[in-house]
């Protein structure tokens, strides 16, 4: 039997109202959380990505709630493949990647790198690709072999892509030069 929380995500649509309501339910009551977690890591139903929606918002609100999920945040990463599942799945990777509560492992931060990449030389949403190269910039800050490979890319792929794509790029050359 569904939870009135799941339902409540079930039947939301992408609007910022939605989310929002969805956001202060989870961060009013702890089941309701955990039950977000679940929900947004549970791929294989049909409805995770209106879950991942409102796990965005509670974790740019408060990002060290990922603590505990951490490793299946990382797990999991990978395999979204729901367009709307992935925007905000890699602007959860560019919060990571800008907190200072974190202290990623090596795997955990491979896993992120390798899924960033993945989505910026993959068709994706311009949406997942700038998250995705901003996250890549951040991380390039420890693992110098990154920058060159994100000059290379947004050099390489600039003339292929929307004015959304190419600003985003554009900021990031910049800083990498």
């Amino acid at each position: 039997m569904k939870s009135s929380f799941y339902l409540q995500i079930e039947n939301s649509t992408a609007h910022r109202q939605n989310r929002d309501l969805n956001c202060e339910l989870a961060m009013e009551n702890t089941e309701n959380l955990k039950e977000l977690f679940e929900f947004a890591f549970n791929i294989k139903d049909k409805n995770h990505f209106k879950a991942c929606w409102s796990l965005e918002l509670v974790l740019e609100k408060d990002i060290s709630l990922l603590i505990p999920y951490l490793d299946l945040f990382c797990e999991k990463i990978s395999k979204y493949k729901h367009d709307s599942a992935k925007r905000p799945v890699s602007k959860i990777c560019l919060f990571i990647t800008k907190s200072k509560q974190f202290d990623l492992s090596k795997k955990q931060e491979q896993q992120i790198i390798e899924t960033c990449l993945d989505w910026l030389i993959q068709e994706e949403k311009v949406a997942t690709k700038a998250y995705a190269m901003r996250a890549l910039y951040n991380f390039s800050k420890k693992h110098l072999w990154i920058k060159e490979e994100l000059k290379v890319i947004l050099n390489q792929d600039y003339s292929f892509h929307s004015a959304a794509y190419k600003a985003a790029a554009r900021e990031l050359l910049k800083r990498l030069k």
